[in-house]
């Protein structure tokens, strides 16, 4: 490590690429060095610096609360947590997914966070790639448009979530869930309202689960050109509305959604969205893919 000395005889700018761009740790007393340095720019590298350290330490303790329901299962003997969510339950077209993932103890990722609060897709993509390459394991399950059909949205989250967890190459001692309770789970598991902004192994399974879904829309972007599939990924704004209306329906609208049977002439399914959950699903063969 240069001494104090040797820093300050670098310029600002070098100063700023080596302890701003680059995030190099920074000596103790080279603070108080730059705060009485005459030159221009010098006390604004050191207010930046300081900001630096606060936003990390902020950080740090989100993601440190983030992990609270798993601190206390792992303190509990369970090494295996699982993080359960879904993702597409309100589109018009296309499967909803959902993701399964369980991370290492203790693990911390900055910008972790429910996938619905990272608006910058980049960010997302790069997010699950690297949850990916840290996690235990984690896995995907797809419901398809004709279960949705012919089960219901609701019950169809539940199946997709099912599946991501069956499809686990390592069996979770304990599964969080995302406000729900998974059918035919061998595992104790919790549901937690909001869980995907409270829990870290959730919000991590909410972003396997929107990356995935949003990659497969974009498949069918190619697929089916016209819609927009790319740009909504299959939920109802008014292009996808428009699009439903001049052009009909295709093989992946959801055909118990009010607005997909009126593009079709269908009179509305006088049913209720959110029946009985203690309903059996069907257990068919697991559209899991594990990692």
């Amino acid at each position: 490590m240069p001494s104090i000395e040797d820093l300050l005889s670098k310029s600002i700018p070098e100063l700023r690429e080596l302890f701003l761009d680059r995030g190099r740790a920074v000596p103790r007393g080279f603070l108080e060095a730059l705060e009485v340095d005459t030159r221009q720019g010098a006390h604004q590298l050191a207010r930046r610096i300081r900001e630096r350290y606060r936003s990390n330490r902020s950080e740090g303790q989100r993601l440190h609360t983030l992990l609270r329901f798993e601190i206390d299962l792992w303190a509990q003997g369970y090494s295996f947590v699982a993080g359960v969510d879904e993702a597409g339950m309100a589109p018009l077209a296309g499967p909803v997914v959902a993701g399964a993932v369980i991370l290492p103890q203790n693990y911390k990722l900055r910008g972790l966070n429910d996938s619905k609060k990272i608006l910058d897709p980049e960010m997302r993509d790069e997010l699950a790639v690297q949850i990916k390459q840290d996690a235990v394991c984690w896995s995907y399950g797809f419901a398809e448009v004709e279960e949705i059909d012919r089960i219901n949205i609701y019950h169809a989250g539940l199946l997709a979530m099912q599946r991501a967890v069956q499809g686990l190459r390592c069996a979770p001692d304990f599964v969080l869930v995302d406000a729900r309770k998974i059918p035919h789970c061998p595992a104790p598991q919790r549901g937690i309202i909001r869980g995907d902004a409270l829990s870290a192994s959730i919000a991590a399974a909410s972003i396997i689960a929107k990356t995935t879904r949003d990659a497969h829309m974009l498949q069918m972007d190619g697929l089916f050109q016209g819609y927009g599939f790319a740009q909504h990924k299959g939920y109802p704004t008014p292009e996808h509305c428009r699009a439903l209306k001049e052009l009909g329906a295709l093989p992946i609208h959801r055909r118990s959604f009010g607005r997909v049977r009126a593009a079709l002439g269908l009179d509305p399914i006088q049913t209720e969205l959110f029946d009985d959950v203690s309903e059996e699903l069907p257990v068919e063969a697991a559209a899991a893919q594990a990692h």
